[in-house]
């Protein structure tokens, strides 16, 4: 089975960022990584995954064309068991309050700290019972 986590951000130096960071679980195959560089093309892998075991979201607020925010109420619509954090350089209390109305999780501030965000998946595997060491 695969267990799935999707980044979603429009910064090209993402996707290497995050696999270097998580490239022992990556090898472990503890989880899939997918990543998505637009809130629609975050939307139509979303749609794919029906029948994935995608246990988490991270995605940045400030993209062009669809935000993070304007995609949030709709990854709830389609998949609301999927927690999503949505990620962001502006951290001031009332992007906090529009993400957690909208439905996030949580919200981080770039810089990504990576222990954190480690500390996020390891805790969705252990509620689905797949934290393996």
């Amino acid at each position: 089975m695969n267990i799935l986590v999707l980044v979603v951000d429009d910064e090209p130096d993402v996707e290497a960022l995050f696999r270097q960071q998580f490239r022992r679980d990556l090898r472990a195959q503890r989880f899939v990584m997918d990543f998505a560089n637009s809130a629609a093309d975050a939307l139509a892998r979303i749609a794919a995954s029906i029948g994935q075991s995608l246990i988490l979201i991270f995605s940045d607020i400030n993209m062009p064309g669809m935000t993070g925010l304007e995609m949030l109420p709709r990854v709830k619509e389609m998949r609301p068991e999927v927690p999503v954090i949505m990620i962001t350089a502006y951290g001031d209390a009332e992007t906090k309050r529009k993400a957690l109305e909208s439905g996030a999780t949580g919200l981080l501030t770039k810089p990504i700290d990576f222990a954190l965000l480690r500390g996020e998946i390891d805790a969705r595997l252990a509620q689905a019972g797949w934290l393996t060491a």
